[in-house]
């Protein structure tokens, strides 16, 4: 497998690849965008930093990617809504340069509250300013932090060693999680007006794109410094060149723009109470060490089939949940596969429900295992996985809803797989796992208690509750060489209808399967299949 490293990262990274068995790395730093289409064609993975863009042009032509890693936090330069269609996993390592931009951003701050810039060029100009360059203190001073991961985290620990009070904006922060920080949470329209220093630790997205503005300077104190060495973007950049050339912010410091490398006629360079940084948030040697090794790891486990980290396009589980679950994966895509098979007219929704201890894990792998399943032979191709099945389903028309059920139920751990149709029929699957092997059983359909292994082909008969059907299906299924490796019978509770489902060795021609359904006493006959 050929794994591309368009971007320098640590040698030893690109080491750790090398030394892997059935890899073939090709550096290739600085590649044009033409020759990053030529050199992504028969790569199975790809690793950047922030200078190369993986495009969706280099992702339709790379047919044989799997894995995208960014050696870095910001995916901006990956075209991760390609990535997810074709099924291409991106990841990135948000812990790696964790630090280095934490103690950047404090930089930064010391440099906007004690005039550091200022001093050190005078003295090599010959200057003495020393009455000039009266600075402040940190102690005391309220910092908000935008977005509490794991860079506005440390932050906001090391704002509580200079004794500042910290408050914290985050959507996702818990009451709970901000008192273990101790800190303070509060919503956007407090974070702006109690601000005394206000720094941004947020992704870029529609949602926080230019989320500090003309309308959040003039909620802030006049004196309040800025700064941002997460994303160029957050801070709207107009706004803040108003901003500071009114007084309304004292000083701010940057490390991220909109357009990189920040344009040379660019206003920012004219203003002297603004700190400027070239995007060196992950510039040390141990951060650029750390992110290079963690994203080399990463590829090269993905590869070699093991778990995923860090994953930008799926969600990240546990690889405890992760093997407690895996028993259940492979009976969740046959779930799937039946419950599509068994489903009558055009399909509007599917509901996935899970009952007993299963509901204790985060079951979003199963939910996914029951997708692929169920696009199994009607999306037209193979490349259907855990990244791309939720959008393969929605572009089909079908909404998915999946809960976590505390009705008792006869199993330990239960899965119901139901679908709706446009005419709103309904039908449903439930399965469980048994014995100690942990061996695969659908134990209801439509609500008809049956036992039966999902086997690759299965016979599902609904026929009248009379003798002889069990005789007709042999007959007719020995009569074209199929052998029958299982039988289950099920009658209903009306006792007019009864459910019969066999394991087959083959899948019998429809010459067969026609035969069957002419016969007056069998309301169905179908095969259900995996794949």
């Amino acid at each position: 497998m050929k794994i591309l490293v368009a971007d320098r990262i640590s040698p030893l990274g690109v080491e750790f690849l090398q030394k892997q068995d059935g890899f073939d790395v090709i550096e290739a730093y600085g590649s044009t965008p033409e020759e990053m289409l030529e050199l992504s064609k028969d790569v199975s993975a790809i690793i950047v930093r922030s200078d190369t863009k993986v495009s969706k042009e280099v992702i339709a032509v790379a047919s044989k990617l799997k894995a995208v890693g960014r050696a870095g936090v910001g995916v901006d330069n990956i075209d991760i809504p390609a990535a997810t269609e074709k099924g291409v996993i991106v990841m990135n390592t948000p812990g790696g340069n964790t630090i280095a931009t934490a103690e950047l951003t404090f930089t930064h701050m010391l440099c906007g509250t004690r005039p550091i810039v200022r001093g050190a060029s005078g003295m090599r100009d010959g200057k003495w300013e020393r009455k000039l360059l009266k600075g402040a203190e940190l102690r005391g001073k309220t910092l908000t932090v935008l977005g509490l991961g794991r860079i506005g985290v440390e932050v906001a620990k090391r704002a509580l060693a200079f004794d500042m009070k910290v408050i914290a904006y985050d959507p996702y922060l818990t009451e709970d999680r901000a008192k273990e920080l101790d800190l303070i949470k509060v919503d956007l329209k407090e974070a702006f007006s109690q601000a005394d220093y206000l720094t941004v630790h947020m992704p870029l997205t529609d949602e926080t794109r230019n989320i500090v503005d003309e309308a959040a300077f003039s909620s802030m104190k006049d004196g309040v410094r800025v700064y941002n060495c997460a994303r160029g973007g957050i801070i709207k950049e107009s706004a803040l060149v108003d901003a500071l050339k009114s007084g309304k912010v004292a000083s701010a410091g940057l490390d991220v723009y909109e357009q990189e490398p920040l344009p040379e006629d660019h206003e920012f360079r004219s203003l002297e109470n603004l700190n400027l940084t070239p995007h060196l948030g992950a510039s040390t040697a141990e951060a650029q060490e750390s992110v290079g090794v963690e994203i080399a790891e990463a590829i090269a486990e993905v590869l070699q089939g093991g778990r995923i980290r860090n994953a930008i396009n799926m969600p990240s589980i546990d690889p405890k949940d992760l093997a407690s679950l895996s028993p259940y994966l492979d009976l969740c895509q046959r779930l799937g596969a039946f419950a599509r098979q068994a489903a009558k007219g055009l399909v509007e929704a599917i509901h996935i429900s899970y009952f007993g201890g299963i509901a204790d894990f985060d079951c979003v792998p199963l939910t996914r295992a029951v997708q692929k399943g169920w696009l199994a032979g009607v999306t037209g191709d193979d490349g259907v996985n855990d990244v791309n099945a939720p959008y393969k389903i929605k572009d089909l028309g079908i909404s998915l809803e999946s809960t976590k059920s505390s009705t008792a139920v006869d199993y330990s751990e239960l899965i119901e797989v139901k679908t709706i149709s446009q005419d709103k029929t309904e039908c449903s699957v439930r399965g469980t796992l048994l014995g100690k092997g942990n061996d695969p059983r659908i134990v209801e359909v439509d609500g008809q208690a049956i036992e039966v292994r999902p086997v690759d082909k299965l016979l599902v008969v609904r026929n009248l509750d009379k003798p002889g059907i069990v005789g007709k299906l042999g007959t007719t299924l020995g009569d074209c060489g199929v052998n029958i490796a299982n039988m289950s019978l099920s009658r209903a509770q009306d006792g007019e209808w009864a459910l019969t489902i066999c394991e087959l060795d083959e899948e019998p021609p429809a010459s067969a399967l026609q035969a069957l359904v002419d016969d007056p006493d069998i309301q169905e006959a179908r095969v259900s299949s995996q794949g």
